[in-house]
């Protein structure tokens, strides 16, 4: 039994409300310039101020205490300041810490872990509130809404989603693999499609200069696996063989069996080339033992010729390779797979997803203004103010066309760790319900700035060199479209919350421990011996259970269909 939140709310709520009567932006094109109580947004003036505590799971380098331009726009129009914790190191153990503590913060942003806080009755129910007090959340989710219940025998709403992005489309390739510039440039842009092509182009290119100007060695390809980074490591295995990003699985997509899915033998042949990089010296041989800032400090240091990592992972160390100017230097996005017969899934697209989002604790001093706080930031202003910022300091409108100012591009594609530190723009999405790329606001605007013609505005000039010799005007162009896949009925499964005692939490834990420490085993291994640890490492999942929780996990996934496809 779950512990029943309504009275814990309706005992918690205070009479003081926002208005937050959705208006549109109207006249002014977005602009948060001059508008009155009556608009989208109440003024922050007629708003006692209150600090509301706040944890995610996500890290925030950038966070200045909403000292920045657009954070202290959103305190004035909201009241609401954040006093604000980002993990350090492992996530999942702060998350327990706080759940077997009962030290809650006002807003918990748990992830997947959101399911260790219901179990301890730390977060709210948050149906009424958002039916009662956050029209902009409602409007935006629409019958989405039925995506944000917990489970199917759990139908409360636990956490507002700001990780999954209504109806996007999205125009930016941000994964794959990764080659610097100068390295396709040199081998005279040849296709790269495999990982037999992308290999060959480093070791070509390593060949000819093994150092860099300064005489440092250079290095083919660099893996970040420290702590939980080591996803990002492992996630390739089923990108380079046909799966989408279900997190630990590999759904089937007509039965929706879940499989573990390092247990598909083509996943082991994806580590068995990782393997034979590092036999030959052109894997990082500290790819396992360095620490994430030593990772990116390679990375910045321009010696890095390839990466097979997602931007928003290696992003500050290829800001600072702009600042410096070395912009032959930065990464092109290419669609590697272990060979031509699989797709890269980088733009199957997974839909909305309810799972991860912001909770509001049992012990939040005053949910009524927490609700309003994200629903302001879901409010089409909200969503202007994050992404663009302020007009006539970050952006102008032109003709009815809402356009970044150029020096202000500049800073956003050469020193964006900065810019963003000091504006705010960007920062605070994932603490909004939010629409995605390629959806127009009421000016017949973009919400988001990746749309084609800004994407192309940001390309340095080598970049455009780079997509020019393949035929593309957008990284994008390189990939497979969403169109080429079938839409996925369970959303992207890892943004289920489960029951901190369920089998699937349990013995998925288990299966993570065994894991990273057999795939660098593996990997790292003499090439003679990588079959006698692969076949040491199935055998350590079958005894640790893995099958038990291969069906644990697929039960859930059935339910989530059946829950999503409740009215």
């Amino acid at each position: 039994m779950k512990p029943d939140k309504k009275g814990l709310i309706l005992s918690s709520v205070l009479a003081l409300t926002l208005t937050t009567t959705l208006a549109g932006c109207g006249g002014n094109n977005g602009s948060i310039a001059g508008e009155d109580s009556n608009k989208e947004g109440a003024s922050g003036s007629d708003v006692k101020p209150v600090t509301l505590t706040y944890f995610s799971e996500d890290s925030s380098t950038n966070w200045n205490n909403m000292q920045d331009e657009v954070g202290k726009v959103i305190a004035e129009k909201t009241g609401v300041t954040l006093d604000a914790e980002f993990a350090v190191g492992d996530p999942v153990q702060k998350m327990s810490l706080i759940a077997a503590t009962g030290n809650y913060p006002d807003l918990i942003a748990a992830k997947a872990d959101v399911g260790k806080l219901v179990d301890a009755g730390a977060v709210l129910d948050l149906t009424e509130l958002i039916d009662k007090h956050a029209p902009n959340i409602k409007k935006l989710l629409g019958d989405k809404l039925v995506r944000t219940k917990y489970s199917l025998d759990n139908q409360a709403i636990y956490a507002v989603p700001t990780w999954s992005a209504v109806d996007e489309r999205k125009f930016k390739a941000d994964g794959g693999f990764e080659l610097q510039h100068r390295v396709v440039k040199e081998a005279g842009y040849p296709e790269i499609r495999t990982v037999q092509d992308y290999e060959k182009v480093i070791q070509e290119y390593i060949t000819k200069h093994p150092t860099d100007e300064n005489g440092n060695k250079n290095i083919g390809l660099s893996l970040n696996g420290d702590d939980w980074h080591m996803y990002q490591v492992t996630n390739s295995g089923f990108q380079t063989t046909g799966g989408p990003d279900d997190g630990e699985y590999f759904i089937d997509q007509e039965t929706h069996q879940a499989t573990y899915h390092f247990r598909r033998p083509e996943e082991k042949e994806y580590f068995r080339w990782l393997n034979h990089m590092n036999d030959i010296g052109l894997l990082d041989p500290e790819s396992f033992v360095q620490k994430t800032d030593q990772f990116k400090a390679k990375v910045a240091s321009g010696r890095v010729l390839g990466l097979a990592d997602p931007e928003w992972d290696y992003g500050d160390a290829q800001n600072a390779l702009k600042a410096a100017g070395k912009l032959d230097q930065t990464y092109g996005h290419y669609p590697v797979t272990m060979s031509e017969k699989y797709k890269d899934t980088s733009f199957w697209p997974a839909g909305f997803d309810g799972g991860y989002g912001i909770s509001i604790s049992s012990k939040c001093k005053d949910p009524v203004r927490a609700i309003q706080f994200l629903d302001y930031l879901a409010s089409e202003e909200g969503q202007i103010l994050n992404n663009w910022g302020i007009e006539g300091k970050h952006y102008t409108v032109e003709n009815g066309k809402r356009m970044v100012i150029p020096a202000v591009q500049e800073r956003m594609d050469n020193d964006n760790a900065a810019f963003q530190k000091e504006s705010g723009v960007g920062l605070y999405w994932n603490l909004m319900v939010h629409y995605g790329d390629g959806i127009k606001d009421s000016t017949g605007n973009y919400f988001t700035r990746s749309y084609p013609e800004q994407l192309t505005a940001s390309y340095s000039a080598p970049e455009k060199e780079t997509l020019k010799a393949y035929g593309a005007e957008h990284w994008k162009d390189l990939f497979p479209s969403e169109d080429e896949f079938k839409p996925r009925a369970y959303g992207a499964a890892y943004t289920m919350s489960l029951a901190s005692d369920d089998p699937a939490v349990i013995l998925g834990a288990k299966m993570k421990d065994i894991t990273w420490k057999r795939i660098p085993e593996a990997i790292m291994s003499k090439p003679q011996e990588f079959d006698r640890i692969w076949e040491a490492y199935m055998a350590d999942l079958d005894k640790a259970g893995v099958k038990e929780m291969e069906e644990a996990y697929t039960m859930h996934i059935q339910n989530r269909i059946k829950l999503w496809s409740t009215k």
